[in-house]
């Protein structure tokens, strides 16, 4: 017999789970498998969608809250449609965007949509990126990468962080963001580690 099954993530552990869990067992889902994961997380490193995912066979329902919880990406969640739809298993998200059981021999087609506009949006921001870098780089702006640091400010901010220096009295003494005095302070870690 088909089975209806649900999946539900969030990213933090400030949201609940339980109203999405709620509605996929009132949707008809006799197991809905939840998981409390940052979105940078791999698919392989959650395990519980690994399990919903294992457990899914030919004619099976998968019901998500959005087409979000399936994946990182717009690619990621097109990648895992098309490869549901391969193994027979209809995908249905309760905000109705999805629903390939509905669909019939139209989920493919749908699928395919989707993943030409993936690709459309990709080429699109690849243009858009070159375009921009050719701009900058004929009118002599910042072609970005990391920001420039000089040694002098470098050892300042390990000289802080060794006095035991908050990462934000350093970036009020130096003038640096957060973002480069971590960078800084993780390059100076992996030197020390590489020499021992």
């Amino acid at each position: 017999m088909n089975k209806i099954i649900g999946y539900s993530r969030k990213s933090t552990t400030k949201q609940i789970n339980e109203p999405d869990v709620d509605a996929l067992k009132q949707s008809g889902c006799e197991v809905v498998y939840e998981e409390i994961i940052s979105t940078r997380k791999l698919e392989k490193e959650r395990p519980e969608l690994q399990k919903c995912l294992s457990a899914l066979r030919n004619g099976d329902t998968l019901k998500l809250t959005s087409l979000s919880r399936l994946g990182r990406t717009q690619r990621e969640v097109i990648n895992r449609l098309h490869e549901l739809q391969a193994e027979g298993v209809n995908v249905i998200t309760l905000d109705g965007l999805i629903n390939t059981e509905a669909l019939g021999k139209f989920a493919p087609v749908l699928i395919g949509l989707l993943t030409g506009l993936n690709e459309v949006e990709r080429e699109l921001t690849q243009e858009r990126t070159i375009a921009s870098v050719e701009f900058r780089r004929k009118n002599g702006g910042d072609l970005g990468g990391r920001p420039k640091t000089s040694n002098k400010k470098e050892k300042l901010v390990l000289r802080l962080r060794e006095e035991g220096e908050s990462l934000r009295g350093i970036r009020e003494q130096t003038g640096l963001a957060v973002a480069t005095i971590r960078r800084i302070i993780a390059d100076r870690n992996e030197e020390v580690h590489a020499t021992k």
